[in-house]
């Protein structure tokens, strides 16, 4: 199943690089988990927090393409790995989702933060005048001191970066019961255009 899943994406990663190639308008490209995914919507294309993003800019009258390159249960890790595919198409925004499934394991703060810099290393090595955004995440206060440097570690890279931030991606979501799934995790149809408007905020002035 992993296998198939894998050859699925790199398929879909390389369609959407030929269509990027018969598109004039610039790239969004929204890298991340299952929380970019769209994980448990009825329709992900539609519902999930970039699809959302898509009907913003189009609404906006701006000529840029969402991206949606979530991948569920990825890790910092998992992304840095799988980087290079994407960015065989060209990007103009580069949104980085990423770390939450360290978090939620107890990963090292250190290495989640290592993995994420080489992330933003490489997109621009490729691609010098990219705007970068970083989308911040919380943990549940009950971990305690390592929920504080998880946290802590957005805002530093940001700084570091000169990436553009998003304090925390699921602001008026996360621990709301009814704009969230179940698991109490992954965001509802309803938590996304929660989710939609805080992203929205950040990257419309970087459109422009």
């Amino acid at each position: 199943m992993k296998l198939l899943f894998s050859l699925f994406f790199s398929l879909a990663t390389l369609l959407a690089s030929a269509v990027g190639a018969a598109d004039a308008r610039r790239t969004v490209l929204v890298f991340g988990d299952s929380l970019t995914a769209g994980y448990g919507l009825d329709d992900h294309t539609e519902q999930a927090y970039p699809g959302l993003l898509q009907k913003k800019i189009d609404a906006a009258g701006l000529p840029y393409r969402v991206v949606n390159a979530g991948l569920s249960g990825d890790t910092s890790a998992g992304g840095l790995r799988r980087i290079d595919w994407l960015l065989r198409q060209k990007i103009d925004v580069f949104i980085l989702e990423l770390g939450a499934n360290d978090g939620l394991r107890g990963l090292p703060v250190a290495t989640t933060k290592a993995n994420l810099q080489a992330i933003i290393d490489k997109v621009r090595a490729r691609y010098p005048q990219v705007r970068i955004i970083l989308a911040g995440m919380q943990l549940p206060t009950s971990m305690g001191n390592y929920a504080q440097e998880f946290a802590a570690l957005f805002p530093d890279l940001a700084r570091s970066t000169g990436a553009l931030l998003i304090p925390f991606l699921l602001e008026g979501v996360g621990g709301v019961p009814e704009l969230n799934l179940p698991d109490g995790i992954h965001p509802t149809a309803k938590g996304h255009e929660r989710v939609a408007e805080t992203v929205w905020s950040v990257l419309r002035p970087a459109l422009r």
